[in-house]
C-alpha cells in the first residue's frame, strides 16, 4: 500500500515526463517515417523510370519519335505520375507527357532524385551498349507533409492520452502484463505483415525483371529482322551475278571459284534464317503432325549429329497429343537441342529426348504437348541461363557456335504460339522443354508428289516487281536469259497500273513482298488475282511471316538460285493452265 502511495504521489511528474518522452519519441518516429516514405517513393518512381528508360531505348536508337510517344503515353493509366520526359544527349526534348492540370516537365541536368516541396522529380540515363543515348524524367506528388504531419500528431496525442489514463487510475501489475501481451501480439502481427511486404516487393521484383527482358528480345527480334531482309537481298543479288557468271564463263578454272562463292552464300542464307527464326518473321508452313512420329523418324539424324560416346536415349509417352507446326523447323529445333547438349557433354553421357502430354491448368489454359532435351553434362550459370536464347549469344571457343542455334528455338516455340522452358544448374546437366499447343486437325497421311507438265518459258510475259535495283536487274537479266519477256516495275502502285490496263499481256506475277509504299507484295497478289482472275502469281520473301496465310500463291524464300526460280514459274504456269487464255482476252 505504501508503494502504491508513493506512485500516486509522483503521478503528476511521471505523466509530465512520460508524455514529453513520448512526444519526443513520437517526433524521431515521425521524422524516420518522413525519411523512409520518401525514401521509398523515390525508388519506386526511379524503378519506373528506369523500365520506361529500357523501354524507349530502341526509340531513341533509331530516333522512332512516335515509338517514343507512345510508350509516354501509357504513364497516363497511372494517376500518381503528373509527367514524364525523354530527352536526347544533346538535352532536346525527345517525347514529353503530362497530365492534365500540371505543368510540363523541365528537363533536369544529371541523373539523380529531387525532392520539390511536395513533388519528386527522378531523372536516369537511358544506355545502350554500355553507353549514354539519353535521360528519362518522371514527376510525380508526395503525399503532403502537414497531412502526414496531422496524422503523426494525432496518433501521438491518443497514445499520450492513453498513457495519462494508464498512471492517473494506477493500473495494476496484472493490467500492464496483459498491455505487454497485446502489444506482443500486435508486433508479431506487424512482422507478418512486414513479410508478406517484403514477399510482395521481392514478387513485383521479379516481374518487373521478367517484363524488361521481354522487351530486351522483343527489340532484338525487330532489330535482327530488319537487318536479315536486307541482307537477304544482298545474298540474292550475288548469288544471280555467280550464276549468270557460271553460265556464261568457259574457262573451267573458274567454276571451282563459282562454286566456292555459292557455298558461302548458301551459308549465309542458312545463317539469315536463323536470324528469322529468332525475330519471328520466318515463313512457316504448320500442319497438323504427329510429335511421336517426327521424333521417331529422327532417331537415325540424331546418332549422326552425337558422338559415340554420348548415349541417346528416348520416352515417348503413348497417345501423344497432335500440334500444329512447321516439321522442318521442329526437327532443326530438336537438332539444335542435341547439338548443344552434345558439346556439354565432352566426356560422354546420356542424352535423354522424352514427349508428353500436359493438360490443362485451368480455364484460361491450354493443352500442351511437351517436347524435352536433357542432358548429363556441365549445366549453366544462372547469368548464362538468363541469356541463352539471345542471337549470337554463345560460350563456346571462337568459330565453334554460331550462338543462333537456341535462338532459332526461341524464335519457332514463339511463332507457333507456344513457349520454351530451361532447367540447368552447374554440373547437374540442362533440360530444354519445347511446349506446343494441342490441336484437334487430322493428321494428314504424306501425299504423293503430283507430276505437273513442264511449260516452256520461250514467249512469256512475267511482270516482275521488285524495289531494289540490283536485284531486280540480277532477276530480269536471269529470266530474260531463260526465255521470259520481262515487264519491271518497282512497288505496287507501277504494277496495278500495268495490270490494270487490261491492254498488257501478263503471263505471271512474280513479285517481292516487303517494299515501300502502302501496299506489300501480299496486297499487291490479292489485287492482281481480282483484276485478273487466273493469274498464276508466285512472290518472294526472306521476312514475312504472313505470307505463308495466302492460299493459292506459291512462296520462294530468298536467296533462292535461277534454277528454283525458273521451276518454281513453270509450276506456277503448269498449275493453272486458263492463265494465258485469260490474259488474251485482257489484252484483246
Amino acid at each position: 500500500m505504501a508503494d502504491l502511495t508513493r506512485l500516486w504521489r509522483h503521478a503528476p511528474r511521471l505523466t509530465v515526463l512520460a508524455v514529453a518522452v513520448l512526444l519526443l519519441a513520437g517526433g524521431l518516429m515521425a521524422f524516420g517515417s518522413e525519411r523512409a516514405h520518401r525514401a521509398q517513393r523515390a525508388g519506386e518512381v526511379e524503378v519506373q523510370a528506369r523500365i520506361l528508360a529500357a523501354t524507349v531505348t530502341a526509340a531513341l536508337s533509331f530516333n522512332d519519335h512516335a515509338a517514343a510517344r507512345e510508350y509516354v503515353a501509357a504513364l497516363a493509366v497511372n494517376p500518381d505520375f503528373e509527367a514524364a520526359g525523354v530527352y536526347d544527349t544533346a538535352g532536346a526534348l525527345f517525347a514529353a507527357y503530362t497530365a492534365a492540370g500540371s505543368a510540363p516537365l523541365a528537363l533536369v541536368g544529371q541523373p539523380g532524385r529531387w525532392f520539390d516541396d511536395d513533388h519528386l522529380t527522378v531523372t536516369v540515363p537511358v544506355v545502350q551498349d554500355g553507353q549514354t543515348i539519353g535521360t528519362v524524367s518522371l514527376r510525380t506528388q508526395m503525399e503532403p507533409f502537414a497531412r502526414r504531419a496531422e496524422r503523426y500528431g494525432g496518433m501521438a496525442l491518443l497514445v499520450a492520452m492513453a498513457v495519462l489514463i494508464v498512471l492517473v487510475l494506477g493500473a495494476a501489475q496484472a493490467e500492464l502484463a496483459r498491455t505487454n501481451r497485446d502489444l506482443a501480439e500486435r508486433a508479431r502481427d506487424l512482422s507478418v505483415a512486414n513479410d508478406a511486404l517484403n514477399a510482395e516487393i521481392a514478387e513485383r521484383e521479379r516481374v518487373e525483371a521478367a517484363l524488361r527482358q521481354s522487351q530486351k528480345m522483343e527489340a532484338m527480334g525487330q532489330l535482327t529482322g530488319g537487318i536479315a531482309h536486307d541482307f537477304n537481298n544482298l545474298l540474292q543479288a550475288l548469288s544471280g551475278c555467280l550464276q549468270l557468271i557460271g553460265r556464261r564463263a568457259k574457262e573451267p578454272s573458274v567454276q571451282p571459284l563459282l562454286e566456292t562463292g555459292q557455298q558461302a552464300i548458301d551459308r549465309g542464307a542458312k545463317l539469315i534464317q536463323q536470324l528469322m527464326a529468332f525475330a519471328r518473321r520466318q515463313t512457316l508452313r504448320p500442319e497438323p503432325m504427329d510429335v511421336r512420329d517426327r521424333l521417331l523418324g529422327m532417331a537415325d539424324l540424331l546418332t549422326r549429329a552425337i558422338r559415340a560416346d554420348i548415349r541417346l536415349d528416348t520416352g515417348l509417352e503413348p497417345g501423344l497429343w497432335p500440334v500444329e507446326a512447321d516439321p522442318t523447323q521442329f526437327e532443326l529445333a530438336i537438332l539444335n537441342l542435341a547439338v548443344n547438349a552434345r558439346d556439354a557433354m565432352p566426356d560422354g553421357g546420356t542424352l535423354r529426348i522424352t514427349a508428353r502430354n500436359r493438360p490443362a491448368e485451368g480455364p484460361d489454359s491450354t493443352d500442351l504437348v511437351e517436347v524435352t532435351v536433357a542432358d548429363t553434362g556441365t549445366g549453366m550459370a544462372p547469368e548464362v541461363k538468363v541469356r541463352v536464347f539471345e542471337p549470337f549469344f554463345t560460350t563456346k571457343e571462337v568459330g565453334k557456335g554460331s550462338g543462333l542455334g537456341l535462338a532459332q528455338v526461341y524464335g519457332f516455340t514463339r511463332q507457333s504460339a507456344g513457349r520454351v522452358e530451361i532447367d540447368s544448374a552447374p554440373g547437374r546437366g540442362t533440360a530444354v522443354s519445347i511446349l506446343l499447343p494441342r490441336t484437334t486437325k487430322p493428321v494428314a497421311a504424306v501425299a504423293a508428289d503430283r507430276a505437273t507438265a513442264s511449260h516452256g518459258a520461250a514467249g512469256r510475259r512475267l511482270l516482275l516487281v521488285e524495289d531494289d535495283p540490283v536485284v531486280g536487274s540480277m532477276v530480269a537479266a536471269a529470266l530474260d536469259e531463260v526465255g521470259y519477256a520481262v515487264l519491271r516495275a518497282t512497288n505496287a502502285d507501277e504494277a496495278l497500273a500495268l495490270l490494270t490496263g487490261g491492254h498488257t499481256r501478263i503471263d505471271i506475277l512474280f513479285s517481292d513482298v516487303v517494299m515501300p509504299g502502302e501496299m506489300n507484295g501480299i496486297d499487291l497478289a490479292q489485287a492482281a488475282r481480282r483484276l485478273r482472275p487466273g493469274l498464276p502469281v508466285v512472290l518472294t520473301t526472306g521476312y514475312s511471316e504472313d505470307i505463308a496465310r495466302l492460299d493459292g500463291v506459291r512462296v520462294l524464300p530468298k536467296p533462292y538460285r535461277v534454277a528454283a526460280l525458273v521451276e518454281t514459274l513453270e509450276a506456277a504456269l503448269s498449275e493453272d493452265g486458263t492463265a494465258p487464255a485469260a490474259e488474251e482476252q485482257h489484252a484483246g
